[in-house]
């Protein structure tokens, strides 16, 4: 019944996400959506905004900036929520959130670090893929100066996601094109460098 047809093979689901990204990059919905991650992972979701913030500045370039702008207003805004979860609610809320990731040793260390150190490990780790969230819960914990913890969030998230940007904005054709043919290969290493901030973050500091 089929001879002589060629039946196109379907589409896997995280290619079927990259292109849904790609499609609606100029849409509110994909706009809203990068906020609600930058938003939700800096206080308790596991996943960067990096897998949004990507293929939304290579689909449209002249936006790089501007959305690296919007993902750290939002990552700064939930920021804020971990602070308050750390500085209110980390008998309950924030205890369970440590917990749960297995960094309740690990904060307690950062609370003791905080007293000598706690501008630099704010910028610093607001860089790397360490998960943000435990800078901010944690910050709140060791009651952190509140303003002086949104001044250098503003840096460091406004560093790493403008830099992120501006490289896909000089980058982008040759980074699309790499990208569109080897992503299930560059999910993976996304994955590999997720957990492995994880890892460092629970082992390290």
């Amino acid at each position: 019944m089929s001879e002589g047809i060629e039946l196109e093979p379907r589409e896997g689901i995280l290619r079927s996400l990259y292109r849904w990204i790609l499609a609606h990059a100029d849409g509110p919905y994909a706009w809203w959506a990068l906020a609600a991650v930058a938003f939700a992972e800096s206080s308790f979701f596991p996943i960067p905004p990096d897998i949004m913030l990507v293929p939304m500045v290579l689909a449209d370039r002249r936006r790089a900036f501007l959305l690296a702008a919007w993902c750290t207003l939002f990552s700064v805004l939930g920021g804020l929520l971990g602070y308050a979860i750390g500085a209110l609610l980390y008998d309950s809320v924030g205890h369970w959130l440590i917990e749960a990731y297995g960094y309740g040793a690990t904060l307690d260390a950062f609370r003791a670090a905080y007293a000598k150190w706690g501008a630099a490990i704010i910028l610093i780790k607001g860089l790397t893929p360490i998960p943000y969230k435990l800078v901010t819960i944690a910050s709140g914990f060791a009651g952190y100066n509140l303003g002086l913890f949104v001044v250098l969030s503003v840096i460091t998230r406004g560093a790493r996601f403008s830099l992120e940007a501006g490289l896909l904005y000089i980058f982008g054709e040759p980074v699309r094109g790499f990208i569109e043919k080897r992503l299930e290969m560059v999910f993976l290493g996304f994955l590999v460098l997720l957990v492995a901030g994880f890892l460092v973050a629970r082992y390290v500091f």
